[in-house]
C-alpha cells in the first residue's frame, strides 16, 4: 500500500519479537506498572514517552504483555486521557512550528507545501476521531486558533 503524500511503498524497520511470554529480567508486577503509568501521566508525559520511560528505566519491554492493556487503555480506565489524542496533537504542534517558520521565510515554498499536507492529515484524522466520538462533534481545525489549542 502506498503512503499518503508520496508515491513510495512500505517501510523497513524492526518488529517486536513474536513471543507470548515476558523476559525473565522484566518487571511483571501488574499493579506496580499501572501505578508507574499513572504517576508518569500525572507528571505530564505522553503515552509514547511513558512507554519509552518504562522500557528504558523500569525494565518493562511491553506493557501490553504484562497488563493485558495498552497504556492509553490504562489511562482511560482511570479517567486520565487527554482531551485531544496524542497523534493529532503532534500534528498540531508540527503545524504551529511550520507557521512560525513561514512567518519569517515567506518564500519557502517547500515548507508551505508541507503545511498544506499536514493540515490535510489533521482534517482527515479529525474526521476519524469525530466519527469515533473521541473528539466533540463540533471540533474543527482552524489555522488562526491553533496556537491556543497547542499552548
Amino acid at each position: 500500500m502506498a503512503r499518503i503524500h508520496t508515491r513510495t511503498r512500505g517501510s523497513s524497520g524492526s518488529t517486536k519479537p513474536l513471543t507470548a511470554e515476558t523476559p525473565e529480567w522484566s518487571l511483571t508486577d501488574k499493579k506496580e506498572i499501572e501505578s508507574l503509568i499513572l504517576e508518569l501521566a500525572d507528571a505530564g508525559n505522553s503515552t509514547a514517552m511513558i512507554g519509552t520511560i518504562l522500557r528504558d528505566q523500569h525494565a518493562v519491554p511491553d506493557v501490553r504483555k504484562v497488563t493485558g492493556l495498552r497504556i492509553n487503555a490504562i489511562l482511560a480506565k482511570n479517567d486520565r486521557t487527554a482531551e485531544i489524542p496524542e497523534d493529532l496533537m503532534n500534528l498540531l504542534r508540527r503545524v504551529v512550528s511550520l507557521i512560525e517558520h513561514l512567518e519569517g521565510n515567506r518564500k519557502d515554498l517547500h515548507n508551505g507545501r508541507q503545511l498544506e499536507l499536514t493540515e490535510a492529515k489533521i482534517r482527515r484524522l479529525a474526521r476519524y476521531y469525530r466519527g469515533k466520538g473521541v473528539l466533540e462533534a463540533d471540533w474543527k481545525y482552524e489555522r488562526d486558533k491553533i496556537k491556543l489549542v497547542v499552548a
